[in-house]
């Protein structure tokens, strides 16, 4: 006997056929909207379907349709500079793997995160393919990201974000951080590592700071706790658009000259390890050092203590998620929770060996 989740007979079309004094053939029209029916009938039926409660088996006639649910991903290609978007992807085959014996293929679409073009040419690829159930996208470009999800909207695709939100670009979903508490937390963290006399440095590492949402988000949080703590702690910031080691080692060089007695480093992103690499080539001194994300080069400026705290949001579960969202909103006609904030883990050198991304 089969059970629904409240304990009661699950009930089938040959049961509603019975009650409805009609053929099976009949109520599986009035399902599944064929016509063919008369309106005195139709009536007839859907009482019965309510009367009832009858939930149709979703999956089985998605599998019996014979269609392959066609969904794609859009994140920045690892490069030299970083390695994290390698663990995005990670979730993103972890969740195809559990969901590709369902007819399901996942098509994978990976863009430069220094370049603009090569993000634009990446989703006209997509728009151009016949058959598009659902995209994943880290919207690393504000407006190029608009562009795309706008076309998506058009065409009534539903979209997921991970790692950064677009507001009011009506996703289907958000996984990723709250951006904002994210740098705010880190502020929460600074205070008791820091006095009111220390200076701190804020580094944003991006090749198009002014318009990182993803990091200017973080920074905005990070400033605003100690307006809201009423602590008049010097906070200093310097943006590189220009993400290579010398570059980063020419900005360091120039920003602790014109502040030598800064006590700690802020970096908003992943690209910590640059920072750490200059430190390890020049001695740290007293400075603290924070940053962002749990991968190799990071782990490994962690356990030499260069780096003393990491801030981890999970980006493996961030995607892995994502997919599986997309999934069960195409496959099962899920309503999904619209915004899904990972939890913000401070992570060091102690506790990093028992920590999974």
């Amino acid at each position: 006997m089969n059970m629904s989740n409240n304990g009661k007979r699950s009930v089938g079309v040959k049961e509603i056929a019975r009650r409805a004094n009609v053929s099976i053939g009949t109520v599986d029209r009035v399902l599944h909207n064929r016509g063919g029916v008369s309106e005195k009938t139709k009536e007839k039926i859907i009482a019965v379907i309510k009367e009832l409660n009858y939930q149709p088996n979703i999956l089985a006639r998605r599998l019996a349709s014979g269609r392959t649910i066609h969904l794609f991903t859009l994140i920045p290609a690892v490069s030299d500079e970083t390695d994290y978007w390698d663990v995005p992807l990670q979730g993103i085959i972890q969740a195809e793997n559990e969901i590709k014996l369902y007819d399901v293929k996942v098509s994978k679409f990976f863009f430069d995160m220094n370049d603009r073009k090569s993000f634009v040419e990446r989703y006209q690829q997509i728009l151009q393919e016949e058959q598009i159930d659902g995209v994943l996208l880290a919207p690393a470009f504000i407006e190029e990201a608009i562009a795309f999800t706008n076309v998506c909207q058009q065409r009534n695709i539903p979209f997921v974000f991970i790692n950064s939100d677009i507001p009011n670009q009506k996703s289907l979903c958000y996984f990723g951080p709250d951006l904002f508490y994210s740098g705010y937390s880190v502020a929460h963290l600074v205070r008791y590592l820091t006095s009111e006399n220390d200076k701190i440095l804020v580094m944003n590492i991006s090749k198009d700071v002014a318009s990182d949402h993803h990091i200017l988000r973080k920074e905005e949080g990070f400033r605003k706790y100690f307006i809201e703590k009423q602590i008049s702690q010097t906070i200093i910031t310097k943006n590189l658009t220009q993400t290579d080691y010398d570059s980063v080692k020419a900005g360091l060089d120039e920003v602790l000259q014109q502040y030598p007695d800064i006590r700690l480093v802020f970096v908003t992103n992943s690209r910590v390890s640059l920072v750490a690499q200059y430190f390890e080539s020049k001695g740290k001194g007293n400075i603290l050092l924070v940053g962002y994300d749990f991968i190799t080069r990071n782990i490994e400026y962690l356990n030499k203590e260069i780096i003393d705290f990491l801030i981890c949001e999970k980006p493996q579960e961030q995607a892995y998620r994502g997919v599986k969202a997309l999934y069960h909103y195409i496959m099962f006609e899920e309503n999904i929770e619209k915004d899904f904030y990972m939890p913000i883990d401070i992570i060091h050198k102690g506790n990093q060996k028992f920590y999974r991304n």
